[in-house]
């Protein structure tokens, strides 16, 4: 029987070639080569190219970076519906989490909500968070903007590169400036759920 683990990987592998598909076909529209990206983006070359290979799971951080680049709404990275034009006329945009684009960096397990929204000015997200500890992240996550968590189920730990830290219980909730490097941890046996809105 496969390891826990190992299923995560194997459940993540299909996420991860259709964002490599999708960030490549960006970067083409755009003109750009890998190398050009790389300078505008700050994400390293072979990075990007193992990023358009799905060999490896990327960040939030550098997905948020690469699609700043492109000038793009990172929705646009995960959802190829996601349009960058605004709405003429009210628009309700539904998402179901079983219909959610989903991308597991092995730390979280994101499901991206109503990416359909055309020029979307925030970012809103499910995430299960499976890390428990700081050390299992190479470094903090930093981006520019704000960002909302809110439990859903569980004990969440925000820590922050500061040496600050919040814990959250169900139903409460944190706003913080996103710049500021910060990891998310589970506390407990279960995994934490959240709402998270990025802008």
């Amino acid at each position: 029987m496969p390891s826990t683990a190992a299923s995560r990987r194997g459940r993540a592998a299909p996420d991860r070639l259709r964002m490599g598909e999708r960030l490549r076909a960006l970067r083409k529209s755009h003109g750009l080569t890998l190398k050009a990206l790389a300078s505008r983006s700050g994400v390293a070359l072979s990075t990007l190219s193992k990023m358009e290979l799905g060999q490896i799971t990327a960040s939030y951080e550098k997905f948020a970076a690469v699609a700043r680049a492109l000038q793009v709404d990172i929705a646009q990275l995960f959802d190829p519906r996601a349009d960058a034009r605004p709405a003429r006329v009210p628009t309700v945009v539904r998402t179901t989490l079983g219909e959610a684009p989903g991308y597991d960096t092995g730390h979280y397990d994101y499901r991206m909500l109503s990416t359909a929204y055309p020029a979307r000015r925030m970012t809103p997200m499910h995430g299960k968070i499976r890390a428990r500890r700081v050390d299992e992240f190479p470094d903090f996550i930093r981006h520019p903007g704000q960002e909302f968590a809110m439990v859903l189920s569980g004990r969440l730990r925000i820590e922050f590169e500061t040496g600050e830290a919040i814990q959250l219980g169900r139903g409460e909730s944190a706003y913080f400036d996103s710049g500021v490097g910060h990891v998310y941890l589970s506390v407990g046996k279960s995994d934490a759920q959240v709402i998270v809105v990025m802008a």
